[in-house]
C-alpha cells in the first residue's frame, strides 16, 4: 500500500527559507529551483517503504518516532502514521548547522 507524503507548515517554511537563501546567494532563480525540486522529490522514495530512512537519534526523546533521509546537505525529517498511511515531513534541516539545533521547537 502506498503512503501519502504530507509536508508540515514548519517544513514548508524551511523550504521557503532554503529557496530564498540560494536565490539570493547564487543570484539565480534556476539554481534555487533545482535544489528545492530535489528536496521536494526525495520523499517519493518513501511512499512504498517509509522505514528505509534512519531513525533520528537527536529526536528520540520525543513521543513521536522520527526518521530521516538525506538529500544534498539536507536531512528530511519525517514521522510515519501507519494508521492513515501518511509520511509526515516535520523538518528540512541543513546538516552543516550545529546538530543540536535540530531539537528546536516546530
Amino acid at each position: 500500500m502506498k503512503y501519502k507524503v504530507i509536508w508540515s507548515e514548519f517544513s514548508e517554511k524551511q523550504i521557503d527559507e532554503i529557496f530564498n537563501y540560494y536565490e539570493n546567494t547564487s543570484k539565480s532563480h534556476q539554481v534555487a529551483l533545482k535544489i528545492i525540486t530535489r528536496i521536494l522529490l526525495a520523499p517519493e522514495k518513501l511512499i512504498h517503504n517509509p522505514k528505509i530512512g534512519q531513525r533520528e537519534l537527536f529526536l528520540e526523546n520525543r513521543s513521536i518516532q522520527y526518521h530521516y533521509i538525506v538529500e544534498s546537505n539536507y536531512k528530511i525529517i519525517y514521522s510515519i502514521d501507519e494508521g492513515n498511511k501518511h509520511i509526515k515531513i516535520a523538518d528540512v534541516f541543513d546538516t552543516r548547522q550545529n546538530l543540536e539545533k535540530i531539537e528546536r521547537e516546530k
